[in-house]
């Protein structure tokens, strides 16, 4: 009975061994089927510094603060390959006299020269544009001061990096009432952008606006409610966005829009492109914090992949 008995247990303990092998194997098997395939090593392409509605003028709280925003960009360990200005250089042009827009430049570009040694590419804000308000100031004349101050021969424009390419846009353009301008794009510019698009199929895509292309925090500043709806202005976001995302929903290789202009910081993902509001280099207009979000920076990283990430930088501004 106990030769039985013993028998009996090496083979449960030989019959059980082998199951468990089995299930090993098995749940290996199903394992390897259900793992996604592992994604090519990306490698990091760009860095970008994106300072966006600085503001500046001269008074000290905002010249020293924009001073800080530069010694923390360029004090970072890993340092940005170059920075992109997103517009809103200076405090405001709309109605400001000439003398008081030229000496808001001069704080802008000697702090700039002093300050800064990466190299920086600019994108018009709506506050850079000078006289929009005034009658007797053009449209072109008033834009055209804005692209001589940021080095511009044309307001919109592209940079070839690597695998990437950054399309820079003017969002800012004329109308006679309050504000003074609606975010868009004129036809020149579209067909412009088409032809940019249709050529760099070989390349990633990141645009740069300065008024969002397509935000959620346009919804919580620059919005108005009636009868329970929001509706966003079309200063606030812009207003041909339905058209360029369906550009865009062309070309798969279109894969992130950096914009600030709002002051507030969000990100979404929509149809595979991620939209970046990234803040104010001034917070509220040197106020601090603006609604919830204190002065900031943006640090974008670029991917081999077609993939981003981004850094947000609250820099000590006072």
């Amino acid at each position: 009975m106990k030769s039985s008995r013993r028998g009996f247990l090496k083979q449960s303990a030989f019959i059980g061994a082998g199951s468990l092998l089995l299930q090993n194997l098995f749940a290996e098997k199903a394992i390897a089927a259900t793992a996604p395939l592992l994604a090519p090593q990306r490698k990091r392409i760009l860095r970008v510094a994106h300072l966006t509605d600085i503001h500046v003028k001269p008074e000290l709280i905002s010249e020293t603060g924009f001073s800080k925003a530069l010694h923390a960009v360029n004090d970072l360990k890993d340092k940005p390959d170059f920075i992109i200005n997103g517009g809103d250089a200076i405090m405001n042009s709309v109605l400001a006299t000439k003398e008081l827009v030229k000496k808001q430049w001069h704080s802008f570009h000697t702090i700039l020269n002093n300050e800064n040694s990466l190299p920086i590419y600019h994108c018009i804000g709506n506050h850079d544009v000078f006289g929009w308000l005034t009658p007797s100031i053009t449209n072109d004349k008033g834009k055209n001061w804005a692209k001589d101050e940021l080095g511009l021969n044309q307001s919109y424009y592209s940079l070839n990096k690597g695998n990437w390419k950054i399309i820079v846009l003017d969002s800012i353009h004329p109308r006679n009432t309050i504000p003074g301008y609606v975010a868009k794009l004129d036809e020149a510019q579209m067909d412009w952008l088409k032809n940019e698009l249709s050529t760099s199929t070989n390349q990633y895509v990141c645009v740069v606006s300065h008024i969002p292309i397509l935000s959620i925090c346009s919804f919580f500043d620059g919005s108005t409610a009636h009868h329970n709806k929001m509706n966003v202005s079309d200063n606030c976001m812009h207003s041909d966005a339905t058209f360029l995302k369906n550009l865009f929903y062309q070309y798969p290789n279109v894969k992130t829009c950096l914009s600030g202009h709002i002051h507030l910081v969000d990100q979404l993902e929509y149809l595979g492109i991620n939209y970046y509001c990234n803040g104010a280099v001034c917070g509220s207009w040197w106020e601090g914090n603006y609604k919830e979000f204190a002065p900031a920076f943006a640090v974008m990283n670029l991917y081999s992949d077609g993939t981003s990430e981004r850094e947000l930088h609250y820099y000590n501004w006072q």
